[in-house]
């Protein structure tokens, strides 16, 4: 499985360390930056992540800020884009099962132990069949104003 992986400035430690546990659980990790805490707009960096996981280039996403609000509703403006900001591994849970997201966004400032188990649940919950979870997907993702 391929990740991709942005963040801005606030989210760059918490990134370093996601970085080296997914690589040493044996998943293939696309970083996209940035690459310092240097203050950077974070919504460049979730538009570059969100591509890469519409064009199908990565399996999944992470997004990280300081708060990990602004990146998910900057990665969120992008059509067929899921992002979820998850606080609990049962956030990342519901966020796979109900909504089918494809990107997990984390808060730079959550203690990393903390993080990598939202993150372990996020990468290892599927989305099953649901009529129900499947008709309220396809109204997000298939929004144009006024249809609905």
């Amino acid at each position: 499985m391929k990740i991709g992986i942005a963040n801005d400035h606030g989210g760059f430690k918490l990134k370093t360390k996601i970085v080296n546990y997914l690589k040493k659980k044996g998943y293939e990790v696309e970083d996209i930056g940035t690459f310092s805490t240097e203050s950077v707009d974070y919504p460049d960096f979730a538009f570059k992540l969100s591509a890469k996981v519409v064009d199908k280039e990565v399996d999944f996403g992470i997004a990280i800020c300081s708060s990990g609000i602004g990146i998910s509703i900057a990665c969120n403006k992008v059509k067929g884009i899921r992002c979820a900001k998850a606080d609990s591994t049962r956030d990342a849970k519901l966020s796979r099962i109900d909504n089918d997201a494809n990107i997990l966004a984390l808060s730079g400032r959550m203690p990393t132990y903390k993080a990598l188990d939202i993150l372990d649940v996020f990468l290892t919950t599927g989305h099953p069949e649901a009529e129900r979870h499947d008709r309220r997907i396809k109204k997000i993702t298939d929004y144009e104003e006024g249809k609905y």
